[in-house]
């Protein structure tokens, strides 16, 4: 018998979103990954500062690296504050490397992140996803389908 999966992740404190990517790509599999950072950036992230709207992760030499994420300087800082968008390693277990690897190289996918946030023990971990691109029938296909469920909630809510 399978083990279950959990269906979503314990997240306490949400930092950056990345709404965009839920359009641009279809999102295949999710997985929780650590993500290894210096004090300060931990504190500006404790602040609610960062982004990762432009960001994505790559493999390299069996690692899987965030790049183009930016996490601003800690304000109080000083000479020993962080570079704002250094590439930061992400922690995942091997086999998860692997499947991720196998699934970028021979399928063509990405991978995004979705969102970084704090669990309930306090440690940074980043929403990775899995995807695939979207072409501009399916974004338009999207549209269409999230403005029609608003419309229809609003005819309900007229109706009742």
């Amino acid at each position: 018998m399978a083990r279950p999966k959990p269906t979503a992740f314990e997240k306490t404190k949400t930092v950056a979103e990345n709404r965009r990517a839920r359009f641009e790509y279809f999102i295949d599999d999710v997985y929780e990954a650590g993500i290894a950072l210096t004090g300060t950036e931990v504190k500006s992230l404790r602040f609610g500062e960062g982004s990762i709207a432009e960001a994505y992760a790559e493999v390299k030499d069996s690692q899987v690296w965030l790049v183009n994420a930016n996490v601003p300087e800690y304000n109080f800082g000083n000479r020993f504050n962080h570079v704002p968008k250094r590439p930061r390693k992400l922690l995942l277990h091997e086999r998860e490397i692997a499947k991720l690897t196998g699934a970028v190289e021979r399928k063509g996918m990405t991978l995004v992140p979705l969102s970084i946030y704090f669990n309930g023990k306090g440690r940074a971990k980043v929403e990775l996803a899995l995807a695939k691109g979207k072409n501009n029938a399916d974004k338009r296909a999207t549209v269409k389908e999230r403005d029609w469920k608003r419309d229809q909630a609003r005819i309900m809510r007229e109706h009742n």
